[in-house]
């Protein structure tokens, strides 16, 4: 089964195993990461915005323009942020490597 791992706000790294088919979102829920999805991966927030190893960054599809625009929402943004939403694991991302912002803004809300 794949592996991807999860670097925490303060930095600390959990490796967990990475179901093919499931989202980093999911995968994050099923293993007690702190990663909000407030839109419970409908597309419709920016609080599952996780920042992609620049390594690993290019293994992943092009982000649609949906995700663009929900990114243009996120907190910290920086040049491989994704929504974890929008990453389904496969074989080829195994070893994946996500980082979590420092804050997270849910537009929901305000």
């Amino acid at each position: 089964m794949p592996k991807m791992t999860f670097i925490s706000k303060d930095g600390t790294r959990k490796e967990v195993d990475a179901p093919v088919g499931l989202s980093v979102l999911e995968i994050a829920h099923r293993n007690g990461v702190d990663i909000e999805g407030a839109c419970e991966g409908s597309l419709a927030c920016s609080t599952c915005h996780v920042i992609v190893a620049p390594e690993d960054y290019e293994r992943l599809s092009e982000a649609t323009e949906d995700e663009e625009d929900m990114l243009d929402l996120a907190f910290g943004l920086t040049g491989t942020s994704r929504l974890g939403c929008q990453i389904i694991m496969s074989e080829e991302l195994d070893g994946l490597t996500v980082s979590l912002p420092a804050e997270t803004r849910n537009m929901q809300d305000a």
